[in-house]
């Protein structure tokens, strides 16, 4: 039983370095992606703090370089999700009933185990497993999980000490019990750190969490799941596994202790689970908490008032930065006409300088989309617009896949607002402008406002304060997370909470004391110390 009140080191972002050339990072990075690549890994499941081997063996190449062999990893079946499953419930009731503060103390651990030790190792795994450059990586899979970490320690401590008010004779008291069952961890590729807080957040808070990482992080997650082990997170509290989305489906969404899904990924997937959970509602013990953000088309809209070089800026970061495929990458923009010809030339050449490859070369901006069905997409929806005669491809538009995955930084003009890529999410580097009248400012943020069914992020950019007051207030529904003069991506954890609402997800805000109350469930304790002898009120007594 815990005898004090602590109070944690208190939570702070983790600066990042910059890898300049002579840096000692930078020589010490490049040293652990060489490590890495001098090897094959083999890579187990991790059940009940055991490792799983299947003959089932999936290789790993990096995106950018898919004839190198990075390592394998050992795919599991149905069997394997109920040994997950069981895993966790075992683990559920010792992990509930440990004191908050041991919780802590394991967490805390992992995000210094992160920030010292592990820093090159989990970076580098991303750079070659997801093809991230290196300031991408480390901002991403080092200091964005590292504040993950030691802010939702934090925001556990804050949420134990809301307590209500007592009247006299009566103590009140709130208790936050984790949920009844375990929780379903199902996180992207394109964050590490995403999928480092998915199960992590939910285990915080006294859950047993079944992690299902992408396919295509597997190489990470390992890194990560080797934190949390010598963290000192015990075996079955996260259950780290390898299977098909449907196969995990049909087997946690059919279990009566399923209390709850940590999702980040698509849209069609997140509705898809949505109505099997509300198919089999009478199987649950309780109402499982469905938590989940899902895609995004992002928007620019750059007001007449706009500094141009901001405007550019923005675009170019926002939309091409880890090839366009961040939830919230800017995807569509709308420029005025008096705006467009300086914008459109300030872009030609800041894309031109753009290099292009490996990022195991720093000097890369821009590496290989994440694998080949990304790849054939987007390519298809580049050549669509080659041919469409409401669209024309002004910037890049180049592809080749016989070394990675790559494809060039790519900008579409679109005449028509409504145009294809104007309104599906694309999850690439391919940004589309539409250019509209200077004086049609109203016009063309009701035409933003109904474009897209997503409502994740969104910037806009004036030097008018009226301006910016009206657009802000127009736009008030059409993004979770919204900027001013700032590009749509970036959001740091404790400083914007991020997520979006609409076709976007729940918007349960990760990074923040919202999200870790979607994985408890309170209990109020009402103590009479003196209480009542005689069922009489005072009124009922004779005059």
């Amino acid at each position: 039983m815990p005898k004090g009140i602590y109070r944690v080191p208190v939570a702070k972002n983790e600066p990042a370095h910059n890898y300049a050339p002579g840096s000692p990072e930078r020589a010490s990075l490049k040293k652990e992606i060489e490590r890495l690549r001098s090897q094959v890994m083999d890579i187990p499941m991790i059940i009940g703090g055991k490792e799983i081997r299947t003959e089932n063996r999936t290789e790993i190449h990096p995106p950018h370089d898919i004839k190198h062999l990075l390592g394998y990893y050992h795919k599991g079946d149905a069997s394997h999700v109920q040994m997950a499953i069981a895993a966790a419930m075992e683990a559920k009731e010792k992990w509930a009933a440990m004191a908050w503060e041991h919780r802590a103390s394991i967490f805390l651990k992992a995000a210094d185990l992160i920030a010292g030790p592990y820093r090159d190792t989990i970076n580098a795994a991303t750079m070659l497993g997801q093809s991230k450059n290196a300031y991408q990586a480390e901002i991403d899979s080092a200091c964005e999980i590292i504040d993950f970490l030691r802010f939702n320690v934090q925001y556990m401590t804050e949420i134990y000490a809301q307590q209500p008010n007592s009247s006299d004779g009566v103590w009140n008291r709130l208790e936050q019990r984790p949920l009844e069952g375990f929780v379903f961890a199902l996180t992207p590729f394109n964050f590490t750190s995403i999928a480092g807080n998915l199960p992590t957040a939910p285990a915080i808070m006294g859950n047993t969490v079944v992690w299902k990482c992408s396919n295509t992080q597997v190489y990470s997650a390992k890194v990560l799941m080797e934190v949390f082990i010598e963290a000192g997170v015990p075996a079955g509290v996260i259950n780290l596994m390898f299977v098909s989305g449907p196969v995990a489906g049909n087997e946690i969404f059919a279990h009566p202790d399923f209390a709850g899904i940590h999702f980040t990924g698509s849209t069609g997937v997140f509705q898809h689970m949505w109505k099997t959970i509300g198919g089999n509602i009478e199987t649950y013990k309780s109402y499982p908490r469905i938590v989940g953000e899902t895609g995004g088309k992002d928007f620019v809209f750059a007001h007449p008032s706009a500094d141009v070089d901001a405007v550019v800026v923005a675009l170019v970061r926002g939309a091409f930065e880890y090839q366009g495929q961040k939830c919230s990458a800017a995807s569509r923009a709308y420029i005025p006409t008096s705006m467009w010809p300086d914008v459109r030339k300030q872009m030609e050449n800041m894309v031109k300088g753009i290099k292009m490859g490996s990022p195991e070369d720093f000097r890369n901006f821009f590496n290989a989309v994440i694998d080949e069905t990304t790849f054939d997409k987007l390519a298809s929806y580049i050549d669509r617009a080659r041919e469409d005669k409401d669209a024309e491809v002004i910037i890049g538009g180049g592809y080749d896949k016989s070394v990675g995955y790559f494809i060039e930084p790519t900008v579409i003009l679109a005449s028509d607002p409504r145009y294809v890529t104007m309104q599906e999410e694309l999850f690439g580097p391919v940004l589309t402008i539409y250019v509209y009248e200077d004086d049609k400012v109203a016009e063309t943020l009701e035409v933003l406002n109904k474009t897209s069914m997503y409502a994740l992020t969104g910037a806009i950019y004036s030097q008018d304060r009226y301006a910016i007051e009206f657009l802000t207030e127009k736009l008030s529904d059409c993004a979770g997370n919204f900027y001013i003069n700032d590009k749509p991506t970036g959001a740091v954890v404790g400083q914007q909470p991020f997520g979006g609402a609409r076709g976007s997800g729940t918007n349960d805000k990760a990074g923040s004391m919202i999200n870790l109350l979607r994985w408890v469930s309170p209990r109020t304790i009402k103590e009479t110390f003196v209480p009542p002898k005689d069922y009489r009120y005072p009124f009922m007594e004779a005059e």
